[in-house]
């Protein structure tokens, strides 16, 4: 099963992303995580999308695919794999299954307006060490600036600041229809509202997954 999470950022696809894998093992295949390792390590790769993540600009299809082709062919992935933030357009998506034509798939569009969203990512925090989120709102760490996992130092992302966030979400809504209409031409894919509570949010997820599963064979 190739699951499929669409939605602006901060609409929760991350956190749902953690919850699916909890409950079916399809590891989480986050293209900003793949990304922001290849800045941190330095490769020529990275140094290439470092300019382009600080605008909030998309990164080339190509060189996104190339980490996305890598990290499938894992071992954990071959039961099933979560994408989030992966395709971002419909050349991306023909991309995608042209690597695994017969790979079921489903999709999720999480819906969550631009307010909520500004209002999820400016406060946003989080550990580069071990990868760990917080917010002032509603998720605070223990002492201020510090993860309460690792106690390393926490830091605003780039492409967390408000003006790059407004950008992203203009991207996202820019390209994203055609690729809603195509998912919907296949019939696989479904709406979720996103700005409902996590819990509520993953039962909605899992009794889709759970049919999805039970359909037919799985490849």
């Amino acid at each position: 099963m190739r699951v499929i999470l669409l939605g602006p950022p901060g609409s929760g696809k991350g956190t749902q992303a953690d919850l699916i894998y909890q409950n079916y093992g399809f590891p989480k295949i986050s293209t900003g995580d793949l990304l922001r390792k290849e800045v941190e390590i330095g490769t020529d790769l990275g140094k290439m999308v470092s300019q382009e993540m600080k605008a909030g600009r998309l990164v080339s299809d190509e060189l996104v695919l190339e980490l996305v082709e890598k990290r499938i062919a894992s071992e954990d992935c071959r039961r099933g794999y979560v994408l989030d933030g992966f395709p971002r357009t419909l050349n991306q998506a023909c991309l995608l299954e042209k690597l695994e034509a017969n790979r079921k798939e489903t999709v999720f569009e999480f819906k969550v307006s631009e307010q909520e969203i500004l209002r999820r990512l400016s406060g946003r925090m989080v550990c580069l060490q071990c990868g760990a989120v917080y917010n002032i709102s509603n998720n605070r760490p223990q002492a201020d600036g510090l993860c309460d996992f690792c106690g390393s130092k926490l830091v605003v992302r780039e492409d967390d600041r408000p003006e790059v966030i407004k950008e992203r979400i203009r991207l996202y809504l820019e390209t994203i229809a055609p690729l809603i209409d195509y998912y919907s031409s296949k019939n696989v894919l479904f709406e979720i509202n996103a700005e409902d509570i996590t819990e509520n949010i993953f039962r909605s997820i899992k009794a889709v997954l759970d049919r999805r599963l039970t359909e037919g064979k799985e490849h």
